[in-house]
């Protein structure tokens, strides 16, 4: 579930294994970009944190934000 705190959206997905991990960052990026609009993250072998933000809107969450929440979402 994601959870919005400090003007980000927040979510932490887990995984089988670092491949299974990966492969959804390959397709989470292959989204964003499509989007133009791209993620914070960080992956520790399963796990993987994405925070999503809108920069050019001063560092909050806007609809931006949120489309590509749920685009990630239709991914796991």
């Amino acid at each position: 579930m994601w959870e919005e705190k400090d003007n980000t959206l927040v979510r932490t997905f887990r995984f089988a294994d670092f491949t299974e991990a990966f492969g959804f960052m390959t397709k989470v990026a292959i989204e964003a970009e499509k989007m133009n609009h791209h993620p914070n993250w960080s992956n520790v072998y399963n796990q993987v944190t994405i925070e999503l933000t809108t920069h050019d809107a001063g560092n909050v969450v806007t609809d931006n934000d949120r489309a590509l929440a749920a685009k990630i979402d239709s991914l796991v």
